[in-house]
């Protein structure tokens, strides 16, 4: 497939602040890619090197396979043929909805522009909101015709910048899931700003874990979860707790919740301190087990609790249990650990 970003040792300074330092990735034709970090990490700075409001200081910026940006030279905006959906939506308040769908739908003919209207409208569920004018929406709505205003031209990339930030929780990572869909069957390539696992879970093929203005990791959702390269993204993407452990041999390792190996080699020499990592998924509750742990609290996630456990020797760990299993706080359940690989850290 063919690669319609390419980052290659993109740094961008600010007012003569490095922000980003030697950034590379790429995203291939028709992907969906996160830049997922804290606030402050360069991400969105990132985003704008990307449309052409920021130079590169160092390194290039390819889309579709050609420069748009390298420290001699920055394609203006207007011709990288790249969508912006910005967090504060930034419509045009004074037309209405099929108007801002349309503005950027010059050189068309007034049938081809109807009809593309109506495609996103129909997409993404805001065909009878068309004649209205953006207050009468509510945020969702808003961000929905956002959207389809920066789709209507089929830009090369579409750039989403913190574009859920505003919408309530709930919300959230059910318009992340509805836009992916949509921009799948568009089939543009699209790359989002967030610092929220779960937005960025439910939308990317890819996800970069930034900090500090450097990219750490740039892979699959499952790799980030299940093969972090490094402790900070491990925390930082999913939940769960570091144990202290000690290598046993080629693939165990000792811990306080027993000895533990997922079955593949982890590559550590005999002895050495790890931190080993621990997620609710592999804490599983079993009513039969001699392994017991007393609850401390619980969160209720709908179909499952995410209850906080404490072993015997004060160890504490995290458990999703289905939420017909319901345990009070100080009750004792049992347990046992089911991992089908080790996420371990030289310590």
């Amino acid at each position: 497939m063919t690669h319609v970003l390419e980052l290659n040792n993109v740094s961008v300074a600010l007012e003569r602040t490095v922000i980003v330092r030697n950034i590379s990735l790429h995203l291939q034709e028709g992907m969906i890619g996160c830049l997922l970090g804290p606030s402050g990490c360069g991400k969105t700075t990132l985003l704008r090197a990307i449309a052409g409001f920021e130079p590169a200081l160092e390194g290039e910026i390819r889309i579709a396979g050609n420069v748009v940006s390298n420290s001699q030279y920055s394609l203006p905006v207007e011709q990288r043929h790249v969508g912006m959906v910005f967090q504060d939506y930034a419509l045009f308040p004074h037309l209405t909805v099929r108007d801002n769908i349309s503005f950027g739908l010059k050189g068309m003919s007034a049938a081809a522009r109807t009809a593309r209207v109506q495609e996103l409208a129909s997409m993404l569920k805001i065909a009878e909101y068309l004649d209205a004018f953006p207050h009468r929406l509510s945020g969702g709505q808003q961000q929905r015709v956002a959207v389809a205003r920066a789709m209507a031209p089929k830009p090369r990339i579409l750039l989403l910048d913190e574009p859920f930030a505003s919408l309530d929780v709930e919300l959230r990572e059910q318009i992340a899931r509805e836009i992916r869909l949509v921009l799948k069957h568009d089939g543009i390539t699209a790359i989002l700003v967030s610092h929220n696992q779960y937005e960025a879970f439910a939308m990317a093929d890819e996800i970069g874990v930034m900090r500090a203005g450097e990219l750490l990791q740039w892979s699959t959702p499952f790799e980030l979860y299940h093969q972090p390269v490094c402790a900070y993204v491990a925390d930082f993407v999913g939940e769960g707790v570091f144990l202290d452990g000690t290598v046993l041999d080629e693939e165990l390792v000792e811990t306080a919740l027993g000895i533990l190996g997922g079955g593949e080699l982890h590559g550590f020499p005999t002895g050495t301190a790890l931190s080993v990592l621990i997620r609710p998924d592999d804490v599983i509750h079993d009513d039969d087990s001699p392994k017991t742990a007393k609850v401390l609290d619980k969160a209720f996630r709908g179909s499952q609790y995410l209850y906080t456990l404490e072993m015997p020797d004060g160890t504490h760990v995290l458990s999703l249990v289905p939420s017909h299993h319901r345990h009070a706080q100080g009750e004792k359940i049992g347990i046992h650990i089911e991992m089908d690989h080790l996420v371990a850290f030289r310590r």
